[in-house]
């Protein structure tokens, strides 16, 4: 079969093929449709993940959509390695695929699932998001922080903040159910002020998806706000765009009530995981949920791996 294949780490994958898979009995067999680029995918398939198989060869891709032998649409997430998604063929455990909701299409399905469950498990496992509580969402420009405005609102966040490094793009988020932005271009001070003036009114839940200098501020300006009788910041580190590492001083937890914690593989099981998926895909189209996607031939993917952006999902359509 055809698919897309890292031979040795550090590669790109290649169009090639690869031997057909056999599920077991707790497996499903499945001729994928669409699986999508994600910032987990890239980061696996380099190695830099901290959930990156060292078996080699392997597919890329850690979910997508297709049917099943009897001729069900799923979505399916985790398939068995060296199997991935981005294959004519998978093979992954019967409890990782989910029946498509009527109405979602593939291409959807597959490019909204995995940015959308970075903040649907965020708020509901991590967070514990209550109706009427503010959120602020670092890094809310791409399509992970633009899905996790939407699905603030959803939960019924009363106030959602949203920052970005682009101010066109910042602007757009406003349609989206942002009510305040902060651009992260201000230099240090001023851009530590902007925070600080947000934390005073009440910030409840942190989301981040940069990490970074701007995370870095983020907490400093929190430790600053209040003191002691600061109200309590859930602050959820999701990913992180502007690199992995950043300086914190210790008195910053020491001296303010700010809850520090990460949100993904490992700090979430994968049963609940799979059920905010699945929670999520049912949301979408009742919702309205709005993602940005690009659809591209597997065949393409040596072309199209290193152009994908943040700004919309590239979906690879499988076809045999």
């Amino acid at each position: 079969m055809k698919a897309a294949i890292v031979s040795k780490s550090g590669e790109s994958p290649v169009y090639g093929d690869f031997a057909e898979p056999a599920p077991s009995l707790s497996e499903n067999r499945i001729a994928v449709a669409a699986a999508a680029i994600s910032h987990v995918v890239k980061s696996r398939a380099s190695g830099r993940h901290y959930s990156s198989s060292s078996q080699f060869p392997f597919i890329v891709g850690i979910d997508g959509v297709g049917r099943l032998d009897d001729g069900t649409w799923v979505y399916f997430i985790l398939p068995r390695a060296p199997y991935g998604s981005m294959a004519e063929l998978s093979v992954a455990p019967s409890a990782h695929c989910l029946p498509l909701p009527d109405g979602l299409d593939a291409v959807t399905a597959a490019a909204i699932a995995n940015p959308g469950i970075s903040s649907w498990a965020a708020y509901k496992e991590r967070a514990r998001l209550k109706a009427g509580e503010t959120v602020l969402i670092n890094g809310a420009t791409g399509t992970a922080g633009r899905l996790a405005i939407q699905i603030a609102k959803h939960f019924g966040a009363k106030k959602v903040i949203a920052t970005g490094r682009n101010p066109d793009a910042l602007h757009s988020v406003t349609a989206l159910g942002a009510d305040l932005t902060i651009p992260l271009g201000e230099n240090g001070s001023a851009l530590e002020d902007s925070f600080k003036a947000q934390i005073v009114e009440g910030v409840d839940v942190v989301i981040d998806y940069l990490w970074g200098k701007s995370a870095e501020c983020l907490l400093i300006a929190a430790s600053k706000a209040g003191g002691a009788s600061a109200k309590p910041i859930r602050f959820i580190q999701v990913g992180a765009a502007s690199g992995p590492n950043i300086t914190l001083p210790g008195a910053v937890l020491r001296s303010s009530a700010i809850e520090l914690m990460g949100s993904g593989l490992g700090s979430v099981s994968p049963e609940h995981l799979i059920a905010g998926i699945a929670e999520l895909l049912n949301a979408t189209v009742p919702c309205g949920f709005k993602i940005a996607a690009r659809p591209v031939p597997l065949s393409e993917v040596e072309q199209a791996w290193p152009e994908d952006d943040s700004t919309r999902r590239t979906v690879f359509i499988v076809s045999r």
